[in-house]
């Protein structure tokens, strides 16, 4: 057994003997069979376990066995408790993918503070097969159908190539002692209910279902990989990424069929559901202007594209500038300088830089987002512009217009940042000071 570890973490390289490795260790047998192995193979290991407190005195003891077993071993060991109920019911999620995101965010900031270079996680074979018929249920596409990754970044799983049944003959052969989790019994999770109840029936039908659907899940894993290879290349030739934003381009992204699936593996990773995408799909010979939101990112159809970019707004923010004040950098990096005119000055056609009256303007200047029914005095003009109006002659995309940032004084427009300052601070023959705006 020790040998067929030893034997997988090479063939997959998963870790040196020079690494520490961070081992989640819940007292269960197949954490404990993976904490022997690395410990009886001198690998360089520390512990960490969640106390869930979710079943009471059970998981206490659970705590306590770990704890023992850490300090048996002389192996440094990190616990914590989450209040696992309350967090699952605040972020409206279910208890086991609650259990997860807490665990599996805090084995990341451990290892970024203890620097240890792997967290090993114990599933095992039929965790593998388990975990398809999960996926199954919820529509997860092919990727949730290729099986649980022997290595991702930092999270690596050394027991994959090992059975439950063959973890228990371990374990009881060398006469280590593991804890018995009662929840693994009750149904009433799906994991369960598939482990106790699904698998047995297909079993009845085919004795060695177990190792049909492992050969399955390998073909699909193959498969995944040629079927990922070909989307990536296509969606490449059809998005950029400009200013931190995804710009897609509407007329190449309608030539790719079926463009439901292109759709899916291009914004699913960045929380858009199945029912949003098909809106999107739908939406893409519709006017401009709409906007899908998801957890964290936005998406807008433009005239010709599709602009994707994380949800964060800025409306309502204002930032100050004073005559006093060299350089800004937040939320945008300005130069200010303020001078005397004299006959050499000659005004610049940068549209970066804004060259004002000093003497007609009250400061502190206010630095804020663009509101509907702003009014200017565009440069050269005499009479006041809605800027939304002034935005559609000048032929902004709905992303440009959302991008722009409007200087103020005493509640004037003095300058639409970039694009055109107020005929009403312009340099005149009257200017005796000058003050000048360099947007960097």
């Amino acid at each position: 057994m020790h040998e067929k570890f030893l034997h997988n973490i090479n063939k997959h390289n998963l870790c040196t003997k020079s690494d520490v490795i961070l081992l989640g260790v819940s007292g269960g047998r197949d954490s404990v069979c993976m904490l022997h192995m690395f410990r009886k193979l001198n690998f360089r290991i520390a512990i960490a376990h969640c106390n869930f407190k979710l079943r009471g005195n059970e998981a206490n003891q659970d705590e306590l066995f770990v704890k023992d077993l850490a300090q048996k071993y002389n192996i440094p060991i990190h616990t914590i408790r989450f209040d696992t109920s309350d967090y699952a019911q605040s972020n409206g999620i279910s208890i086991q993918m609650a259990a997860r995101e807490l665990r599996y965010n805090w084995f990341n900031r451990l290892q970024k503070e203890h620097k240890y270079n792997y967290t090993a996680i114990a599933h095992n074979k039929d965790d593998v097969i388990e975990t398809f018929f999960i996926n199954l249920t919820r529509g997860s596409g092919i990727k949730g159908f290729s099986g649980i990754k022997t290595k991702v970044n930092n999270i690596i799983r050394p027991l994959l190539f090992v059975s439950r049944n063959e973890i228990t003959t371990f374990l009881n052969e060398n006469n280590y002692n593991y804890r018995d989790d009662s929840s693994n019994s009750s149904v009433k999770y799906s994991r369960n209910l598939i482990r106790h109840e699904v698998i047995p029936l297909f079993e009845k039908i085919n004795p060695g279902f177990r190792n049909t659907m492992l050969e399955n899940i390998e073909r699909l894993n193959q498969t995944e990989q040629i079927y990922n290879e070909t989307v990536q290349k296509a969606l490449g030739k059809i998005k950029v990424t400009k200013d931190n934003r995804l710009y897609i381009n509407i007329s190449d992204l309608k030539s790719l069929h079926p463009i439901e699936t292109y759709m899916h593996e291009l914004l699913s990773p960045f929380k858009f559901s199945a029912t949003q995408i098909n809106d999107i799909v739908c939406s893409l010979d519709s006017t401009s202007g709409k906007k899908f939101l998801s957890d964290t990112h936005r998406l807008i159809k433009d005239r010709t594209e599709l602009v994707l970019e994380e949800n964060i707004s800025l409306a309502g923010l204002k930032y100050n500038i004073d005559f006093t004040d060299k350089t800004i950098e937040t939320p945008l990096r300005i130069k200010t300088e303020k001078f005397e005119k004299t006959k050499q000055f000659a005004l610049s056609t940068d549209k970066n830089i804004g060259l004002f009256d000093f003497d007609k303007l009250k400061f502190p200047l206010v630095l804020r987002r663009w509101n509907h029914g702003d009014s200017f005095i565009p440069l050269g003009m005499s009479g006041m512009k809605k800027l939304s109006d002034f935005f559609i002659d000048q032929k902004f995309s709905l992303i440009k217009k959302e991008n722009i940032w409007i200087l103020e004084s005493d509640n004037k427009i003095v300058w639409i940042v970039g694009v055109r300052i107020d005929n009403r601070f312009k340099i005149t023959e009257k200017t005796k000071e000058i003050f000048k705006l360099k947007l960097l």
